[in-house]
């Protein structure tokens, strides 16, 4: 009997547990992704999970402008 983990030969979420969508880019701030390629992740192809994935980068650094916060609530 092996200890191996079975594991399917596929591209895995980059899901982290962090599932909260950010109003405006409509994007999950723990993986990237959008609401609708959550929900389609499961039946797409390798193809189009690659090129979601090879896309992630990019779209982080959009998550992490800050939309305001304390000081500009006291500029105005």
């Amino acid at each position: 009997m092996s200890d191996e983990i079975w594991k399917r030969d596929e591209i895995e979420s980059p899901c982290v547990n962090i599932c909260v969508i950010h109003p405006e880019t409509r994007l999950c701030t723990g993986c990237n992704r959008s609401i609708d390629e959550i929900a389609q992740w499961s039946k797409m192809s390798d193809e189009a999970r690659a090129g979601i994935m090879a896309e992630l980068p990019t779209r982080a650094p959009i998550l992490k402008k800050r939309r305001g916060g304390r000081a500009a609530r006291l500029t105005k």
